[in-house]
């Protein structure tokens, strides 16, 4: 064990394994997730104003002289409102450092939701007060929980008019398998939210919105005997029920949380501030720190190992100035140093980190060191894809993140011939990126491929972003294919014979079809037995 510290120590320079755990212990990297239109943004931006990172939050809904949140900086999602990219931010709170990554807004672009969740140790479930449980929100859970990642709840919008708390508690419960343990209750009913009782002490918290909630709410803290006389009904109707629910569900069992049986609940509204605060105290007391992470064949890699990440992430638009992209890695063991020489486990070629940086929102900082839980963006790392793992000193690959089975087909062409040199750049950028699947035949040729997506919204990005960030308008032809499957076998071209089916290949040479309906799968056993056809990404596709 001596010897194996000494070599690990080797690798960083100034870096004891006992300062890269005690540093681990402080991290908390955990993900802000729900159905569209839950809050993610604005709890986000929410969370970065009780942390003092910035002096006023944004708002997704964009009234008068408020600004777009610093997270959404694409000009779709400040055109829209919605978050369609993730972004990551990082910031200190009671010696916590937390990297928080907020998701997009938009069950079109779940790839990039579920490529987020490889790289936490956490997550943060909004819903919706009135809404409940929705359908992103369950498939997300599901995801959460073959992850095995804990959830810590929030019941968002509870300003506004929704459902009764406790048909929340059992949707939860019921729909989940997860049992919810409420760590705050609140005063009010929903759409008259004055605070919360926290159940295990018994005191009240009352809120009171500040600055059309620009700026952090302001929170007075009562006895249960104070709050009684200044709520009445409304308050002893809050006790009862919270302990009608401390009594079926018990108290907060943190293993169980840790092993993703139970969730804490907790009540908020994101927009006015109200109850963020106690999620970053609950954060900071619950959610894990960065610890050991399984690599490809299963095996721990313990966080004072030499350095090792895997990136989760690429993004180009960010400085237009400098047509740059970033590629976000997780980093899982030992210490990061700007400057370092990394080996590229895919191809096992080094690559220097001269240009590292935090990134928060669009903006940006110079990282010098960063350690296991911190997201650091590589600056033009163009050898990286998203799941490609790094290292130093001894190897590792960590799993890989699976594409998703599409569901949507396009075939893009650009407007102007002249822009064809532009055309097949932006293609290939955005099919580095992961914003879009591109799959080709040589049928169609390369001014004709096939964009292949989970949602439809995907492919307005990508139209919005060819022509502003490379000048070559698209023009987009939908195709009438609804799913699709990986092909292997001796010659997959042969499945171009059934009427409904079209065989196209990715750019490493894959063979992925393409087929109208189930009934023509189902055809392929009949024609092609020799083929075997296995679905795209697995247990998400």
């Amino acid at each position: 064990m001596a010897v194996q510290r000494a070599e690990r120590a080797a690798h960083e320079p100034g870096e004891s394994p006992e300062r890269v755990l005690k540093e681990a212990r402080r991290r908390r990297t955990f993900a802000v997730i729900s159905h569209p239109d839950a809050g993610k943004s604005t709890l986000t931006e929410a969370l970065a104003l009780h942390a003092h990172v910035i002096a006023e939050a944004g708002a997704t809904h964009g009234k008068a002289g408020r600004r777009t949140t610093v997270s959404d900086w694409l000009h779709m999602e400040q055109e829209r409102g919605i978050s369609i990219s993730s972004a990551a931010l990082q910031f200190t709170y009671r010696d916590t450092v937390f990297t928080l990554v907020d998701t997009p807004g938009h069950a079109d672009f779940s790839e990039d939701t579920y490529r987020v969740l490889a790289a936490v140790d956490c997550a943060v479930m909004l819903i919706d007060a009135a809404k409940g449980l929705e359908s992103q929100t369950l498939k997300l859970f599901d995801v959460c929980r073959r992850r095995g990642l804990p959830v810590i709840t929030v019941i968002n919008k509870w300003d506004r008019p929704g459902k009764d708390a406790l048909e929340l508690m059992d949707e939860v419960q019921e729909r989940t398998g997860r049992l919810p343990v409420p760590l705050t209750w609140p005063v009010g009913l929903s759409g008259d939210f004055r605070g919360t009782v926290d159940p295990r002490g018994g005191s009240y918290t009352r809120y009171r919105r500040v600055a059309a909630g620009a700026s952090a709410a302001e929170a007075e803290v009562f006895r249960a005997d104070e709050a009684a006389a200044l709520e009445g009904p409304a308050w002893t109707e809050a006790v009862d029920t919270a302990a009608l629910v401390a009594e079926s569900n018990g108290d907060l069992d943190v293993e169980a949380f840790l092993a993703a049986r139970s969730t804490p609940v907790l009540f908020a509204a994101a927009a006015l501030n109200f109850g963020v605060a106690t999620l970053l105290d609950v954060l900071v007391e619950l959610a894990p720190p960065a610890g050991p992470r399984r690599d490809g064949d299963g095996r721990l890699r313990p966080v004072e190992a030499p350095f090792s990440g895997f990136v989760f992430k690429l993004q180009a638009g960010m400085d237009r100035a400098h047509r740059d992209h970033v590629a976000f890695l997780r980093v899982c063991s030992g210490v990061f140093h700007r400057g370092m020489v990394l080996t590229h486990a895919a191809t096992g070629k080094p690559f220097a980190t001269k240009y590292a940086h935090h990134v928060f929102g669009r903006d940006r900082e110079t990282v010098e060191t960063a350690y296991p839980g911190d997201v650091v963006g590589l600056v033009n790392a163009s050898a990286l894809r998203a799941g490609d793992s790094v290292y130093v000193g001894l190897p590792v690959v960590f799993p890989p993140i699976p594409h998703f089975s599409p569901e949507h087909f396009q075939v893009a062409r650009a407007v102007d011939a002249g822009r064809a040199k532009q055309f097949r750049r932006g293609i290939a950028q955005l099919e580095h990126e992961g914003v879009i699947q591109v799959l080709r035949s040589d049928a169609r040729g390369d001014q004709a491929p096939v964009l292949a997506a989970v949602g439809p919204m995907q492919f307005e990005v990508v139209a919005d972003r060819m022509e502003r960030e490379f000048g070559a308008q698209v023009r987009l032809e939908t195709l009438p294919y609804t799913l699709a499957r990986r092909v292997l076998g001796p010659d997959p071209e042969v499945l171009n014979r059934i009427p409904g089916v079209e065989v196209l290949r990715r750019t490493g040479g894959e063979a992925v079809a393409a087929f109208t309906d189930r009934w023509k799968l189902g055809r392929v056993a009949t024609h092609a037995p020799d083929l075997v056809l296995e679905p795209i990404g697995g247990a998400v596709d």
